[in-house]
């Protein structure tokens, strides 16, 4: 059942994406010592995970500020990673519809892939709870409070220990993305989309500015088009034959 009260709504949220949170420490420490290998000063990746709040732009960012690439360069290519949140927001956008435009930029800044599926998943349990927006506030002021304590830990430590990024720690991270994509799979579409974005994104790895996560995101979305065409047109001959 739903939670009955804010408080409760709340505390639920930020309670049921703790095992994201474990997932995505490693990687905001590895963040805060890569910023402590580049020209920024340290406030500058702190000042980025307060207001970019988005892990692998972020990263994407850093690295290419380290080579000296231009502003256009960091906008558009950190732009292309994030589209995919247009997707999450495009799923949950009927879930809040219905708040207050402050509300609705809120929660839009705190969406993450992780936060996204702790949503997904409430929302699919509970479609039409009246306090989820508060749910939605917990676990993505968790989120976001864990982003900020780990990137503070790995600018103040990371220097003491300069090989952090070779000890494989970011492997939590695709842990916890495993963890996010293969509850989604419950459909035949959604297989057909994630095995297509999956091979795409592998095939283009080496593709300047991220370009083959652009690919792969389109290649998923026409895989799991095609896929409900397909299946659509077979319910309609099959209705037809009887």
């Amino acid at each position: 059942m739903p939670h009955s009260t804010r408080l409760s709504s709340f505390a639920a949220g930020a309670c049921d994406t703790l095992p994201m949170l474990v997932g995505a420490a490693p990687f905001g420490v590895i963040f805060g010592t890569l910023v402590g290998s580049t020209p920024l000063a340290p406030w500058h990746g702190q000042l980025m995970s307060m207001s970019v709040y988005a892990g692998s732009s972020q990263f994407i960012a850093v690295g290419l500020v380290a080579a000296n690439a231009g502003l256009l360069v960091i906008w558009l290519t950190t732009l292309i990673v994030n589209l995919r949140h247009m997707l999450y927001a495009a799923t949950l956008l009927p879930r809040v519809t219905h708040l207050p435009l402050g509300w609705r930029f809120g929660l839009g800044f705190l969406l993450t892939d992780e936060t996204f599926a702790v949503m997904n998943a409430y929302y699919l349990r509970h479609a039409a709870a009246p306090l989820g927006h508060w749910y939605f506030l917990g676990s993505g002021l968790a989120m976001y409070g864990n982003w900020q304590f780990w990137t503070l830990a790995g600018l103040l430590f990371g220097a003491g220990f300069p090989q952090l990024q070779s000890l494989g720690l970011d492997f939590a991270m695709v842990v916890t993305f495993i963890a996010i994509v293969v509850p989604q799979l419950r459909q035949r579409s959604q297989l057909a989309a994630a095995l297509a974005a999956g091979a795409c994104a592998y095939a283009g790895k080496d593709l300047p500015y991220k370009l083959g996560l652009l690919l792969a995101v389109l290649a998923g979305v026409a895989a799991g088009i095609l896929t409900l065409h397909r299946q659509a047109r077979g319910a309609v001959e099959q209705e037809g034959g009887a």
